[in-house]
C-alpha cells in the first residue's frame, strides 16, 4: 500500500491530501529515510511522522486495506514525543 494512503486509512492523518503535503515537506520518514507519496509500506516497516506539536514513531503491523477499513489495528506506537513550548525555537 502507498504510504500516503496508509497514513490516511490508519487514521494517523485525517486526509490523504494532507499526508501528501506532509510527505512533500519531508516530515514523514519510512525506515529512517525521507519518502515519496508512492513509496510502498510493508508489515514491519517503521514510519516516523513529525507533526507541529509532536512526533510519532510507529511499527506497521497491518497494511491490508480491507482489514484496516474493518477496524483492525494498523500500527503499534513505538515512540511518541510531545514538543513543549520551550523546545520550539
Amino acid at each position: 500500500m502507498r504510504i500516503d494512503k496508509y497514513l490516511k486509512i490508519s487514521h494517523i492523518v485525517k486526509r490523504r491530501s494532507v499526508a501528501q503535503e506532509m510527505i512533500a515537506a519531508g516530515v514523514v520518514r519510512l525506515n529512517g529515510r525521507p519518502v515519496k507519496a508512492s513509496s510502498m509500506v510493508k508489515v514491519g516497516d517503521i514510519v516516523e511522522v513529525a507533526f507541529p506539536r509532536r512526533t510519532l514513531k510507529v511499527s506497521v503491523i497491518c497494511n491490508d486495506e480491507l482489514l484496516l477499513k474493518k477496524g483492525n489495528r494498523s500500527y503499534e506506537v513505538l515512540e511518541e514525543h510531545v514538543v513543549e513550548h520551550k523546545d520550539i525555537p
